[in-house]
């Protein structure tokens, strides 16, 4: 099928309601993670745990990409990324970002709206200390986002680092790489419906303390 437009995708009847709803939205996405996983080991979703994630430059233009979420809890949602990369400086020039979970075959979407901030250097390098040998190597030898002349320069620079750092010894962690924190100001849980009435609830900062949930219209 080559027309975008012939596509017709019919959604399940299960709804969101605002009753028994949890009182903060990472109670919810936990929950929903927690179904997200389920599916995955199911094989009805690829990464659960992928996000896109975008940001903007100074002049107003954005950018997306896939991201991996390694974690999260009420101080908000963790990536990893070399701090030189484009998200990362544009994120140092301005802290807004969204975070979209698109888990299309359960037909929902998370959509996180906050700010950015760097977590500290000893939970990157905790975090950096999990991740396979291979990983390790790669965050050193690539420089995220920069022009490279081919593939080969790669390759050859991630060689190198591999005989220096081989299997079962440890690698430090790069000193420009490392985690970013978004604190979220609001969460919206969308789920879709029959007929393109989907229910799309938000979570909002009350005015005194704590959220409130939020109806939007599909």
């Amino acid at each position: 099928m080559s027309d975008p437009a012939a596509i017709r995708a019919h959604y399940g009847l299960d709804g969101l309601v605002e009753t028994g709803l949890p009182a903060t939205p990472v109670e919810l996405f936990a929950l929903w993670f927690t179904q997200a996983l389920a599916a995955a080991e199911a094989g009805l979703l690829h990464e659960p745990n992928a996000m896109v994630v975008s940001t903007v430059d100074t002049a107003g233009r954005p950018s997306s990409r896939t991201v991996l979420l390694k974690g999260f809890d009420e101080r908000g949602f963790v990536f990893f990324t070399n701090y030189e990369s484009r998200k990362a400086r544009e994120l140092a020039e301005n802290p807004n970002i969204a975070l979209l979970f698109p888990w299309h075959p359960m037909a929902r979407q998370v959509i996180v709206t906050g700010t950015a901030r760097r977590v500290a250097r000893e939970e990157t390098v905790a975090y950096f200390r999990t991740r396979p040998h291979g990983s390790q190597l790669g965050a050193w030898a690539s420089a995220q986002s920069s022009v490279i002349a081919t593939r080969d320069e790669l390759d050859r620079g991630y060689a190198d680092l591999e005989a220096r750092y081989p299997e079962g010894e440890q690698v430090p962690a790069p000193p420009h790489w490392g985690g970013f924190r978004v604190e979220p100001q609001s969460v919206e849980f969308w789920q879709g419906r029959a007929n393109r009435l989907h229910d799309r609830l938000r979570y909002v900062p009350a005015e005194q303390d704590g959220w409130t949930v939020e109806r939007l219209s599909p």
